[in-house]
């Protein structure tokens, strides 16, 4: 891994992740951190999906790739809410 691919992959995670949580409806309890390390999560994941169902690469975007991980990305953020929501209420 260079130095370029681990700052694409925050990068891409960061633009994910927040897309995840724009379209998910409601208030979310996490932070934006979060919300990027999920959005990484989510583009790793929807990466080795697409691969794995043979989703055909294009030049320009690959928008199949790009709907799973943004669907992967609302789950998680949901996920992550839902959780972190849980374990705060007293």
């Amino acid at each position: 891994m260079t130095i370029q691919s681990i700052l694409g992959a925050i990068v891409i995670g960061a633009v994910i992740g927040a897309i995840g949580r724009l379209l998910l409806p409601g208030r979310q309890a996490i932070g934006w951190i979060l919300t990027v390390v999920v959005g990484i999560v989510a583009a790793l994941i929807g990466t080795a999906i697409a691969q794995v169902l043979g989703v055909e690469t294009t030049p320009g975007i690959d928008w199949i790739e790009l709907v799973m991980q943004v669907v992967l990305a609302i789950v998680g953020v949901g996920l992550v809410a839902g959780l972190r929501r849980g374990g705060t209420r007293v």
